[in-house]
């Protein structure tokens, strides 16, 4: 598995958000990938950055039914990751979207 297709995409909630004030990232990542490969694949994306910590949680599929159609949404995988001290921080937003609100 290349190192680039671990990490998905980032988590955008409140409490995501909150979380990087404190250097906890939260990424969806591939559901075959463990705590090594997460903190290989950060490291390896963003520039400057040491991973101290990375937390992996298995999300369950849900029943969703919409009428008479039924079935389950996807499986899928989280992971936080937390930053040294020293560490760089990790850029989600760039200043050109800033700017242009």
């Amino acid at each position: 598995m290349n190192l680039h297709d671990v990490i998905i995409k980032p988590l955008i909630t409140e409490s995501t958000m909150l979380a990087m004030d404190n250097k906890k990232y939260t990424f969806l990542v591939d559901i075959h990938a463990n705590k090594t490969l997460v903190k290989q694949a950060v490291e390896a994306v963003f520039d400057g950055v040491k991973v101290e910590k990375v937390n992996v949680l298995n999300i369950k599929p849900k029943f969703k039914r919409v009428g008479r159609h039924s079935g389950f949404t996807k499986k899928r995988r989280k992971a936080i990751v937390t930053l040294t001290k020293e560490s760089k921080d990790i850029v989600i937003f760039t200043d050109e979207a800033k700017n242009k609100a």
